[in-house]
């Protein structure tokens, strides 16, 4: 019996890493009900298990066969359900995934996500594990189908893969050379999102600012901007992510010129020293990244700008750890995820001498956080009394439902909890995917308050589409009576 005919086999996509293996996931979910699977229902083990892995954080491996393991005895128990493992840790791994947990079934990698079915199948038939890593990409993923999770935003892929050799990153030989999409196939993906009732998109890549290399135009990614402006119903446009040494001046001129262009911009630093960056082969020096900062605020003075940091790099002293100070000091971000270095096996900065005892980094870590912190804060108190427009969201707010608030994201992209009515309630509730307007009260490190009464409700094609999924999730009939897209959300990563 073929998996198509088997209607009922169930699945989970488990994900890991960052915001390329979401979108990675929303293919593999599209394949698996292209294929016939349904989504398995909360608190269901699922007939397929799938992880998507990445190589990047600490302790990756250890977390992957510690959930293999969880699992083992379900499986077991249940000869018929298959376990699948892709992702960068897999293309890492290849076969030895298998020989740690022969239970395996599938052992995908970056470059063959469309072949996820056939493998299924083929190990269904065989009754034995495949292992299938490509080299080199074979489909475009942006080709394959999708189950999106998110009715009202949207992640689109520019290109894939990376041409940067960044000493502590293994991203580039796992996922390959930087491969670009032609901007007429990325702009109708955009268009054909907005007609589902998306208002809000990222262009996403690993080095977003080096696209159009591959086709031999530099200026690319700004066109790219501007021509996003030119898309009927689409409200926001974001992207991520940029590199330094990569960053225009023409990108600039577009995020200010674009009106749907968020003023907002996350631009990992890395370091604050020039040492450091050049030990990283990240090549941009600390000046050149705070020229960037003063001319983004130059063309748009209220831009909300984030970052990365790494702690503790090998032979990161405490002069090179003060110049990242500095620097965080000089560029006031709103917001920085910040990491402690760990060592990556399969990079060059894995078997660099001096490798920074735990303690320091630690220490050190803690004082970078604490300096973030009051940044952020203060940063966010300048966000007191000003009108936003709000995207309302789903299930961002952890503390939503004793306060009976809602949550959003402002343009640029701080988190809002708002109390989601109008003086006297004359109006309906906001829905995800609708704008609400709002005046902030409060402001926290990490987030805003507006606890006053909501200012204007706007319903969106992106509610109605929210409700109509919800609707067909919950088995009734919606509002609209119209079938409405599914995704996966927005990532959330760690943040000082």
């Amino acid at each position: 019996m073929t998996v198509t005919e088997e209607r009922s086999r169930t699945y989970e996509v488990r994900t890991y890493g960052c915001q390329m293996n979401v979108h990675d996931s929303e293919r593999l979910s599209g394949l698996l009900e292209d294929a016939g699977y349904v989504r398995a229902g909360t608190g269901e083990t699922a007939d397929v298990v799938v992880f998507n892995t990445c190589a990047v954080r600490e302790n990756a491996d250890n977390r992957l066969y510690g959930n293999l393991g969880h699992l083992r005895p379900a499986k077991m128990s249940n000869p018929g359900m298959q376990i699948a493992v892709g992702g960068c840790l897999a293309q890492k791994d290849q076969g030895e995934i298998v020989r740690r947990a022969p239970w395996v079934d599938v052992v995908f990698g970056t470059h063959n996500i469309g072949s996820l079915p056939v493998l299924l199948e083929r190990a269904r038939i065989a009754q034995e594990a495949q292992v299938e890593i490509k080299e080199s990409l074979d489909v475009f993923p942006s080709t394959l189908p999708t189950k999106r999770e998110s009715a009202y935003a949207a992640w689109v892929s520019v290109s894939v893969g990376c041409n940067n050799t960044c000493t502590f990153c293994i991203v580039p030989a796992l996922r390959g050379k930087e491969k670009d999409r032609r901007p007429g196939d990325v702009l109708a993906e955009v268009r054909s999102l907005v007609e589902l009732g998306v208002l809000e998109i990222t262009l996403l890549g690993q080095n977003v600012n080096t696209y159009g290399v591959e086709f031999g135009d530099r200026l690319a990614f700004g066109k790219l901007l501007r021509a996003c402006g030119g898309v009927e119903g689409l409200e926001r446009v974001r992207f991520t992510s940029p590199h330094p040494a990569a960053f225009t001046d023409d990108v600039i001129e577009a995020m200010a010129a674009t009106p749907n262009v968020m003023h907002q911009l996350h631009m990992p630093l890395q370091s604050g020293s020039d040492r450091v960056l050049k030990a990283m082969r990240r090549s941009y020096r600390a000046e050149r990244y705070l020229g960037i900062i003063e001319r983004v605020r130059a063309a748009m003075p209220d831009a909300a700008i984030s970052t990365d940091v790494i702690v503790g790099f090998p032979g990161e002293t405490e002069e090179d750890f003060q110049d990242t100070l500095e620097v965080v000091r000089r560029s006031r971000f709103a917001n920085a995820f910040t990491f402690q270095y760990s060592i990556r096996p399969g990079t060059p900065a894995a078997t660099m001498d001096g490798q920074v005892p735990k303690a320091v980094v630690q220490e050190r870590y803690e004082r970078l956080v604490a300096l973030q912190n009051d940044i952020s804060w203060a940063e966010n108190r300048a966000q007191v009394g000003r009108t936003l427009e709000v995207l309302v969201a789903e299930g961002e707010g952890r503390k939503d439902e004793a306060t009976h608030r809602m949550s959003g994201r402002a343009p640029d992209n701080r988190l809002v909890h708002f109390v989601p009515e109008l003086a006297g309630g004359s109006a309906a509730a906001p829905r995800p995917g609708d704008m609400v307007t709002v005046q902030v009260t409060y402001a926290a490190p990490h987030h805003l308050v507006a606890d006053g009464p909501a200012l204007a409700i706007r319903r969106t094609r992106a509610g109605d589409a929210w409700e109509a999924a919800d609707a067909a999730a919950c088995g009734v009939p919606s509002e609209s009576g119209k079938p409405g897209p599914v995704s996966l959300g927005m990532p959330v990563l760690r943040r000082s």
